[in-house]
């Protein structure tokens, strides 16, 4: 079984969610079917193309949430419908052990996410953390493990600014 993690940008430019969506389609064509297992904290952005990606190719995922009051404090309201959808989809839902949602609650579900992957894919543009936790801080983690990096970054993504 190929267990897959994702972590990458929430705010995607116009015309990036479809740049994106491909390369990761063409990125894990090769595992499609039964034995593709996603692991995702299935934020807005890269995560939930990701985790939509992993079921059309016939896979499978788990979703790490940060927080007891993540989809509360962290999912806009517009977003939630597609939260909720790619959430009630997912194999299993662990709530990591944090009331409220913030730096520390992001870094320790992706510390887990790393746990529990063999391969992380990581949709970043290369740019350093602006905070703890962000894209580049878990491809640093994930790198310092010895755990294998995949940087998605198509030419014409930008990110967006919120």
């Amino acid at each position: 079984m190929a267990r897959i993690g994702i972590t990458g940008h929430v705010l995607l430019g116009p015309g990036t969610a479809e740049l994106v969506s491909a390369c990761l389609a063409r990125d894990l064509r090769p595992h499609a079917g039964p034995g593709l297992h996603g692991v995702t904290c299935l934020a807005d952005g890269a995560d939930q193309l990701f985790a939509r990606t992993v079921l059309t190719l016939g896979g499978t995922y788990e979703v790490i949430i940060p927080a007891a009051d993540y989809r509360a404090r962290a999912v806009g309201p517009d977003n939630r419908p597609t939260f909720d959808d790619l959430l009630s989809r997912a194999r299993s839902v662990t709530y990591m052990p944090f009331p409220h949602s913030g730096r520390a609650a992001y870094l320790a579900a992706s510390e887990e996410l790393l746990r529990r992957c063999d391969r992380l894919i990581a949709v970043w543009d290369g740019n350093p953390s602006t905070g703890v936790g962000d894209t580049a801080d878990v491809v640093r983690l994930a790198r310092s493990r010895g755990l294998p990096v995949t940087v998605l970054w198509p030419a014409g993504a930008r990110r967006s600014r919120r």
